[in-house]
């Protein structure tokens, strides 16, 4: 299944959008979700709330397509860790800095064994979507970053003139 940004539909991806005022500090901080094999997206977006399709803070604005050949057992065993990850975070609390929307992506490539790895973090999964990642078109571009130039535009202008 190919990626349909009008539908919102990314199978097989990590998904980024933009968290208001904080994203705006810095545009590296947002909110991730996965996507199913289908396209369809999850993320864990507050305290025992795993949402399908409605992103906590909009539709995606960046994205990273995985493939779908680093899983043993292909797109049913993406599918499964995705479902058994959001059972496990239907029964967490949020917690901004440590238990978040990053930690439940990565724990689903935990679990699917992405790339024969088990060691996916928050971190690890910013770089990586970073490196080789996709803007849905030039209006993703400029969500995630015109508020941030804006942003310091204004503060730069302040301390320029007063």
């Amino acid at each position: 299944m190919e990626i349909c940004s009008e539908r919102h539909r990314f199978p097989f991806c990590v998904v980024w959008t933009p968290i208001p005022v904080l994203s705006w500090i810095c545009p590296l901080i947002g909110h991730m979700g996965i996507a199913t094999s289908k396209g369809v997206i999850r993320d864990f977006a507050g305290s025992y709330s795993v949402s399908e399709d409605d992103m906590a803070f909009g539709w995606p604005t960046f994205y990273k397509q995985f493939s779908p050949t680093n899983v043993h057992g292909g797109a049913e065993s993406w599918d499964r860790a995705i479902d058994e990850a959001s059972n496990v975070y239907l029964e967490r609390v949020h917690n901004l800095l440590c238990d978040n929307c990053h930690s439940f992506v990565a724990l689903a490539l935990n679990k699917m064994h992405y790339g024969g790895r088990t060691d996916w973090n928050m971190f690890k999964l910013v770089l990586y979507l970073n490196i080789g990642g996709h803007f849905v078109g030039f209006g993703g571009f400029l969500k995630q970053y015109l508020p941030a130039l804006f942003f310091f535009a204004v503060i730069a202008l302040f301390f320029l003139f007063y």
